[in-house]
């Protein structure tokens, strides 16, 4: 993993050379931010993942304990309810959601690629969750 960072780092330098302006900052200075960025956004991404394992309970990848017979069944109804309630969203909501939790994209990458601002899609997001969680009154939205 370490070897796929310092590869996709020097990269991204690369492809950003001609950005670099000696006057704003050392070329160090410029070289640990790209670094730090990748590698907040690379954990995000990961963080995003494993917040994705809970909503869809195991129905992609069952990694956990086996299960009883019955299990996949009623797990597999508890994610057709929550993503009924999610189809149920405004679209801006339903998409960040879908792309947050499901996809396991940054807000900064929803954000780029709808051409919406952090803000927005933050907001949107928190207001989905809390939609969620009003409408589920059986428990199931708490995975969320």
């Amino acid at each position: 993993m370490a070897e796929e960072a310092v590869q996709e780092v020097f990269i991204r330098l690369w492809k950003t050379a001609h950005r670099y302006d000696p006057s704003r900052a050392a070329l160090v200075t410029w070289v640990m931010l790209i670094t730090r960025r990748f590698l907040v956004d690379r954990l995000r991404r990961t963080r995003s993942a494993m917040k994705a394992a809970p909503l869809d309970e195991k129905i992609v990848m069952d990694s956990g304990p086996v299960a009883r017979p019955g299990d996949e069944s009623e797990q597999s109804e508890r994610f057709g309810a929550l993503m009924k309630k999610i189809d149920k969203l405004p679209e801006l909501q339903k998409t960040v959601v879908t792309r947050a939790y499901l996809n396991g994209q940054t807000l900064r990458q929803i954000g780029e690629e709808l051409n919406t601002p952090l803000g927005t899609v933050k907001s949107a997001l928190s207001r989905a969750l809390v939609r969620l969680r009003e409408s589920d009154s059986g428990g199931e939205g708490q995975a969320l």
